[in-house]
């Protein structure tokens, strides 16, 4: 059957190919050409379009796109309190590329504060019309994992227990801000559960002397204390992200690793969930998923390239997956941003489109 709260049963994971208007003006920002209030009027009508298409694909959910971000998740820990932005020796390894080399640090007690992209999800909320507005943002698990202990200062947290009550803290006041701010569908963006579904990055990760089984355990605890408290109108989403950078990737693995604690544990209402090829192994985790109103969202739909999807085989994926967890529970969406950073994926601003066209499509037709 259709659902008419979110997330729906074709939705969207957030972020869109930058359009050349903002790309040229965060140039001529970067070079002293025109000031920040300039730069925020081009996004705010590059914004106003890409709502604009959301909508005409038919989609009941719209995102601001992350037009105004660089990236998926330094953007906003930017705004942070107690957290400092520096360039580290090298970026992050994706598949066969680089990033640009930029991290992040812990440099005093954190905090949520008085952060700027409450004022961007309020223009989105002002422009979305009958479609409802997602703001995105990181999980708080992404700003421990990548770095652990050596980018938080020892003098500000001894105690890394202290460390971790405070991040779930930042992220229970960043929820209620939002809220706050009129957002009733919140989507935290998560890559660290699939690096620990990845025998590789489970290696480094106790390599650096970390145990991965008690990482997931910690960050789970995290996680629902971040979300105790939480609105009963709004819906918190959890995305959870191999890497998207310009097309690549970098964890494989299936989800069977972490599914118990993620899945049996982890109190959001909806998981979105790469599947969109064989790195992301078969469906049988879903099974953790606990009966009742908690969605499944399948990234049946990959963003990685424009060549598009068999409807007959996408729609046959989801029937596959309904062995594991109730019809009832699922939901498709691409499976990932088309842009997590602003260079993009390889494909074209048609090819993008026609995607979310094709998401729209098949969920009509299944529910």
């Amino acid at each position: 059957m259709p659902r008419h709260t979110a997330p729906y049963r074709a939705d969207i994971v957030g972020s869109f190919l930058r359009p050349d208007s903002i790309k040229h003006a965060r140039q001529q920002f970067a070079e002293g050409a025109i000031d920040a209030q300039t730069l925020r009027a081009v996004e705010d009508e590059a914004i106003l379009h890409v709502v604009q298409h959301q909508c005409d694909c038919g989609l009941n959910v719209v995102t601001d796109g992350e037009f105004r971000r660089a990236w998926w998740h330094f953007d906003f820990f930017d705004g942070l309190q107690g957290v400092e932005r520096y360039d580290s020796d090298k970026g992050i390894q994706f598949n066969g590329v680089q990033t640009k080399a930029h991290g992040v640090r812990v440099t005093g007690k954190l905090g949520f504060g008085s952060h700027p992209m409450l004022d961007d999800f309020r223009y989105l909320k002002s422009i979305s019309g009958d479609a409802q507005p997602k703001m995105t943002i990181p999980s708080p698990s992404v700003l421990h994992f990548r770095g652990g202990r050596k980018d938080i200062d020892a003098t500000v947290y001894p105690d890394l227990a202290e460390y971790f009550d405070d991040l779930a803290t930042t992220w229970r006041d960043a929820i209620r801000a939002f809220y706050d701010a009129g957002c009733r569908y919140l989507q935290l963006d998560d890559t660290v559960w699939a690096y620990l579904c990845s025998d590789e990055q489970r290696q480094q990760v106790r390599e650096r002397g970390d145990d991965p089984d008690e990482l997931a355990k910690t960050y789970a605890r995290v996680l629902n204390n971040a979300l105790e408290g939480k609105p009963d109108d709004l819906t918190i989403g959890l995305h959870v992200c191999r890497g998207n950078f310009r097309s690549t990737w970098i964890s494989s693995g299936g989800y069977e690793p972490v599914a118990e604690v993620l899945f049996g544990s982890v109190n959001v209402d909806a998981f979105f969930l790469e599947y969109d090829n064989d790195r992301s192994g078969d469906f049988a985790p879903l099974r953790f998923v606990r009966p009742g109103h908690q969605q499944v969202v399948l990234g049946l739909i990959t963003t990685k390239n424009g060549e598009l999807e068999n409807p007959e085989g996408v729609k046959a994926r989801l029937a596959e997956a309904a062995q594991y967890v109730a019809k009832e529970q699922v939901c498709l969406s691409p499976q990932c941003g088309f842009a997590s950073t602003e260079e993009g994926n390889s494909l074209t601003e048609a090819q993008q489109w026609q995607k979310v066209r094709l998401v729209t499509e098949i969920a009509a037709d299944v529910w």
